[in-house]
């Protein structure tokens, strides 16, 4: 599905279903240097049941033109536009790691037009690793190793996807080397400069679920527990034997989650 924004064309996937705006609607916002594919098995699962999905690429990523957005606040007045754009009055956000946090910004300052909370592999403050923002800006293959390497979590590492004949830290490596010159860099600097998650998560009044991997690196478990007690009413759901994309690791699990609350 193709929409507009700002003058630039906009790509989101609708989960295999016609998205209607009647239906309750759902919008997956991805992470750093990452594209729609990451809710894949997610996204089909709530368009047949119920709801109208989008899974967007943000621009400057996947399909979607324009240049990557260079702060968590823009990318939220984007997914705000994007709302509108979408012909819906309001939708759950549905967001992992960078998403999350653009989801969180959106519904502390858009609150109107966000029913529900969805937070993936999310934590109170995201700092990046010195050595991985000088390989982004240099773009260098250093960068995507190590988000690759710290991601995923330690079994997944070893092997035992639950999808047959998916190899995540090979299909990893190969989105992040898809994306241009400067999109991981600006990602992780966006993610490392924001430091208003707490300030924003006292704002938020919509249901909200947190799913937090038990070894998750790149956002730990004690700083997602954080972030989830700041919000008003928030579950914190958290996925064990599992890193950092819960979506991929353990999708069956992460599912649940969701489903029992946006």
């Amino acid at each position: 599905m193709k929409l507009s924004i700002d003058g630039h064309a906009v790509f989101a996937t609708t989960g295999g279903t016609h998205f209607d705006p009647a239906r309750p609607a759902m919008i997956f916002l991805h992470g750093a240097g990452f594209d729609r594919t990451t809710w894949r098995l997610q996204t089909r699962w709530f368009a047949h049941h119920g709801r109208s999905v989008l899974a967007v690429d943000f621009p400057g990523h996947g399909w979607s033109e324009g240049a990557p957005l260079d702060s968590i606040a823009a990318m939220a007045d984007w997914t705000a536009k994007l709302i509108d754009e979408a012909g819906v009055k309001s939708a759950a956000l549905v967001g992992h790691s960078m998403g999350a946090l653009v989801a969180l910004d959106c519904a502390a300052r858009h609150g109107g037009k966000v029913r529900a909370l969805g937070l993936c592999g999310v934590a109170s403050e995201m700092p990046v690793h010195p050595e991985m923002l000088e390989s982004a800006k240099a773009n260098t293959l250093k960068v995507q190793e190590l988000m690759t390497f710290w991601g995923i979590g330690n079994a997944l590492h070893k092997g035992g996807m639950t999808a047959p004949g998916l190899w995540l830290r090979r299909e990893s490596l190969a989105v992040l080397s898809g994306n241009k010159a400067d999109v991981i860099y600006t990602d992780l600097a966006a993610c490392n400069a924001y430091k208003d998650a707490l300030a924003r998560a006292a704002s938020v009044k919509c249901p909200t679920v947190a799913v937090l991997g038990d070894g998750d690196l790149m956002t730990p478990l004690p700083k997602g527990k954080v972030l989830t007690a700041a919000i008003k009413g928030a579950v914190g759901v958290v996925v064990p034997n599992c890193g950092h994309f819960m979506m991929i690791e353990r999708p069956d699990e992460t599912l649940d989650a969701l489903k029992a609350y946006v």
